[in-house]
Order: C-alpha cells, then structure tokens, then sequence
C-alpha cells in the first residue's frame, strides 16, 4: 500500500501576480502618476506575501514540545525534533516511509502522539513494529497521510478525504475543534494544527486512525 505514496505526484501551485497597464503621456505629471501607482502595486504585492506568509505559518514555526518546527525543514525533519511523536518516526522509519515523507510532497501528516500509540490494545505496537508486518504499518500510517497540503481552515465539517492508502477519512469540526475518523470508531481530535514544512503540513492528534476491516 506505501506505493501509492512513493507515486504521489507533486502538485505544483502558482501565484498570479496583479499587473498595472500605465499610459505614458510623456509629461510630469503622467511619470509621477506611474510612480505612484508602481508604489501602491507594490504595496499590495507585499501585502498579500506577508499574508500568505502568516496563514502558512512561513513568519515563525509553530513551537511542539518546545521546539519550533521551520518550514525549512522537511516533515521528517521537524518530527524528530519532537518528543512528543517519537514512536510516529519510529514507525515510519520501520515501514520504509521516511525517505518518502522526506520527498517533495506535498503531504498533510495527521501525526499521532506517543500517547495515541499508547491506547492501542497491548501488544498491538509491538505486532505492526515486526519485519514480517511492514506492509501492514504502512499501510495505517499511509491512512494517515493525504496527498496536497491542507491547512486547518482547509478542512470542513461532513468533508472526506481520501487517503494515500486509498481509503476515505471523516472530518468533524464542532465548535472550532477539528476531529479525524475512519466513520465509525471514536475520531482523534486535533490538538496542534498547522505545523508547517518545507514539503507538507502536519497537524499533530490524539488517536491512531484505523483503517476499516473489509
């Protein structure tokens, strides 16, 4: 199932960029008009950067554990630095996966916590962590991953999103607070959004989302 990921297709996004058309005249008063005009253009250019910068949080990286994860920094690379999702990059590592996510994505990551791993039945981490069960552990950390770069206010209540493993994700927002399902068992809140790297997004959650038995 992880070779769907490594077959994930970059999706490329371009910025149009507003043109001013500006008659020349060829007196004073026309040049200084075309200044002005140039200066409020580039005004608005930078405006709408610097906006675009906040909403994907390129200002300043969002802080987890303490640490701030840069968009500078792959998906990969920021995990490691977190404490808090040390048996997520464990895994990851296991199932083959790292150098994917450490590609050019973009991917959105619902990375599960070291406590989310922690409420697995017992033995269940230790099952999907043998050799003999790679394909299966990619196959619930590739339910995890979308392809495209999704940021929290990307994400709707009633909305599905189809996984990387092929499989369909439920998404609820109640009173501001985003959740991720599989439909039927009890969904992982998201409990830090927007984490953003050089090649996706991450928002980090409270449960290991589980595939569906067909």
């Amino acid at each position: 199932m992880h070779k769907h990921l490594r077959s994930a297709t970059l999706t490329l996004f371009s910025v149009t960029t507003l043109g001013f058309g500006l008659s020349s005249c060829g007196d004073n008063k026309t040049a200084e008009t075309a200044t002005t005009t140039e200066s409020m253009a580039t005004t608005v250019d930078s405006t709408t950067m610097m906006s675009d910068s906040a909403r994907m949080g390129k200002t300043e990286g969002v802080m987890v554990d303490g640490v701030a994860m840069t968009p500078d920094k792959t998906i990969v690379q920021n995990a490691v630095m977190a404490s808090s999702v040390s048996t997520l990059v464990k895994a990851v590592q296991a199932a083959g996966l790292d150098g994917t996510l450490s590609g050019p994505g973009p991917f959105t990551v619902f990375a599960p916590t070291n406590a989310a791993f922690d409420k697995l039945p017992n033995g269940a981490l230790a099952g999907l962590l043998k050799p003999e069960s790679k394909d299966k552990l990619a196959g619930v950390l590739t339910y995890h991953v979308i392809q495209g770069r999704l940021v929290a206010q990307d994400l709707k209540d009633g909305q599905e999103l189809t996984t990387v493993n092929g499989e369909k994700l439920k998404v609820s927002v109640k009173d501001g607070v985003v959740m991720i399902g599989n439909g039927k068992d009890a969904p992982a809140t998201v409990q830090i959004a927007d984490v953003i790297s050089s090649n996706g997004v991450t928002h980090v959650i409270d449960g290991v989302i589980l595939p569906l038995a067909k």
